[in-house]
């Protein structure tokens, strides 16, 4: 909960409506607005000066498809305002196939639609499902601190693919998004992505017998100098918009 209450008080989705507003009779000093009334607010405000430095994203994920082959992904976004202005970006995209000779379970018959994902807004967690034995698992995690910020090196890639027998990854930073994709033909796909109003995990298994996981992690460091820097509207639209994050799905 304290986490929770935290990333309510430090993002910025615009910059309207101030955290902290005066009881009605003057002189009476500050009050905390309640969260029924912080929920319906277009805005917020760091509170003291602690303004905000970094914010970092790395998701992960994984799938062994019931035939044995596997695929992995991973990426990791920072974001640094320090300067001012546009922050500096860094990114860094790993996926990996292995694939397996036994054939893939037969799934025809079995649709799963994960379309409407793409119109979702907020943070997102979803697991669709349309066989057996299977196994999957959505996990955010958020971190927010005082301290250092973390020394990520850029590659200068902006995305990673990685394709075999009907198995395919990707990590992809494309304008204002990042995507993680893990796809194995008429078996399902597996998805994480950071989008314009929108942070989300999304698992669709058809197959038989698959094990598919993701993970979320966020990172946002304070520092108590420096202007009232915000966070890219992007992000923090999507993520100031949840209002029960929990461990995992």
């Amino acid at each position: 909960m304290l986490r929770q209450r935290w990333w309510m008080l430090l993002l910025l989705v615009t910059p309207a409506l101030p955290l902290l507003a005066a009881e009605a009779a003057p002189g009476r000093g500050l009050k905390e607005i309640p969260d029924p009334e912080l929920s319906l607010m277009r805005g917020r405000y760091t509170v003291g000066g602690n303004n905000v430095a970094w914010f970092g994203v790395t998701m992960l994920s994984q799938w062994q498809a019931g035939n044995g082959a596997t695929l992995q992904g991973a990426l990791s976004l920072g974001m640094d305002f320090r300067s001012g202005g546009a922050p500096k970006l860094t990114f860094q995209p790993s996926v990996h196939v292995t694939p397996a000779d036994a054939p893939l379970p037969d799934t025809s018959g079995r649709r799963i639609d994960s379309s409407g994902l793409a119109n979702a807004s907020g943070l997102v967690q979803s697991v669709q499902i349309a066989g057996d034995g299977n196994a999957a698992r959505n996990a955010t995690t958020l971190t927010v601190r005082n301290g250092d910020v973390p020394a990520l090196t850029a590659d200068g890639a902006h995305s990673a693919t990685a394709q075999q027998s009907g198995a395919s990854a990707s990590a992809v930073l494309d304008g204002n998004q990042a995507r993680l994709t893990l796809q194995v033909d008429g078996q399902g796909l597996v998805q994480q992505w950071i989008r314009n109003g929108s942070v989300g995990q999304g698992i669709a298994l058809a197959g038989d017998g698959q094990i598919a996981s993701n993970q979320l992690r966020l990172e946002l460091v304070r520092s108590a100098m420096g202007g009232n820097l915000p966070l890219s509207q992007n992000v923090a639209q999507a993520i100031a918009l949840n209002r029960g994050m929990g461990p995992g799905q």
